[in-house]
């Protein structure tokens, strides 16, 4: 389980690190998410690895990840509460843009798959 951990939080500093050091306008752990999956997609690393193993056992318990969240929404309710246009405006926005690029992916897979994967 120490070295899943290691190799998590590793590639998330690498990505926190990256992201100073090039000041791009993404998140570090974004960045240090893609360089994991690259390492383990790379490595063809198997289902018995620490690292995955550690996954694992965190998406166990995923629900406890949400709770820090849930305080602060009930903390801060006053704030939502005066912010709640142009947040729901946001949420909305995002949850369409979100939704038309999965369904464009879909399709584009769809008519790849159909023709024998190419175009």
């Amino acid at each position: 389980m120490i070295v899943g951990l290691l190799w998590l939080l590793g590639c998330q500093l690498v990505g926190e690190v990256a992201v100073r050091l090039l000041d791009v306008p993404v998140p570090g752990p974004v960045i240090g998410l893609v360089l994991l999956w690259a390492v383990l997609t790379w490595r063809r690393t198997p289902d018995d690895a620490p690292v995955v193993r550690t996954g694992d056992a965190l998406l166990k318990h995923l629900q406890l990840l949400f709770v820090p969240a849930g305080v602060g929404v009930i903390a801060f309710g006053s704030t939502l509460r005066d912010d709640a246009v142009p947040l729901s405006l946001a949420l909305v926005g995002s949850w369409v843009a979100a939704l038309a690029v999965v369904g464009w992916s879909v399709a584009l897979l769809l008519r790849r798959a159909r023709s024998g994967g190419e175009g």
